[in-house]
């Protein structure tokens, strides 16, 4: 009879084989993926068209530094967790496999709302970049780059949401998984408490005593007097 594999967290007992197809295949690992690419294009784009000179094209010079910051963290991050994935299956510790799932959860859904925040403020300070005191720049200088930007951060929110989402359920089914193996009950290893006796049938539920093949007091006989 077969079994299904003990899992926990999402993935098997450590030991398997890294199979790089089936890695690549996995939702998490291509939203990880695509979450970096957007991260790139987000602080290349900033850092090639969003300055002229020194001075950022948007009326508030933090939101170009804001953009480079988080896309350049969020870049980091994606890094840090790719390799967490490839490692993931053969942690053998439940509970590193476990802070591994719920920091990338925390990480996930913070990034997911300071990439809404990115895309409220950039759009807002590129919206109103003719009120800076350095508008200098040539007419249409770095408009498709800052405008990519602000799209790609915008992809970035769901795309770091969905990520929180897989991270909470993976963190969900591994702890089902984990209580679910840790309290399964065995009706075959299950026995009495006493021991039976030798003869005694084992289809009922109670044991013989142990004197059973002693006779009954009214067959018992008559006490006899030795005599002398």
């Amino acid at each position: 009879m077969s079994t299904s594999q003990p899992q926990a967290y999402g993935a098997g007992m450590a030991g398997g084989s890294f199979d790089p197809v089936s890695f690549i295949k996995r939702p998490q690992v291509i939203l990880r993926i695509v979450s970096w690419v957007f991260s790139i294009i987000v602080f290349g784009c900033i850092s090639a068209g969003g300055y002229y000179g020194h001075h950022c094209q948007m009326r508030d010079s933090g939101a170009c530094g804001y953009g480079i910051g988080i896309g350049v963290m969020a870049f980091l991050f994606c890094i840090g967790f790719l390799i967490m994935d490839v490692l993931f299956d053969n942690m053998s510790s439940v509970q590193h496999r476990k802070y591994t799932v719920l920091g990338d959860l925390g990480v996930s859904s913070v990034w997911s709302f300071l990439w809404f925040v990115g895309f409220c403020f950039l759009t807002d300070q590129w919206r109103r970049r003719d009120e800076t005191p350095y508008a200098v720049a040539p007419h249409g200088h770095g408009r498709d780059n800052i405008q990519a930007s602000i799209a790609f951060s915008f992809f970035s929110i769901f795309s770091w949401a969905a990520l929180a989402f897989f991270a909470f359920r993976r963190y969900r089914e591994g702890t089902s998984d984990t209580l679910s193996s840790g309290f399964q009950d065995n009706p075959q290893n299950q026995s009495s408490p006493y021991s039976s006796f030798p003869g005694s049938d084992a289809s009922d539920p109670y044991q013989q005593p142990p004197f059973s093949n002693q006779q009954k007091s009214g067959d018992i006989p008559d006490y006899q007097p030795p005599t002398y």
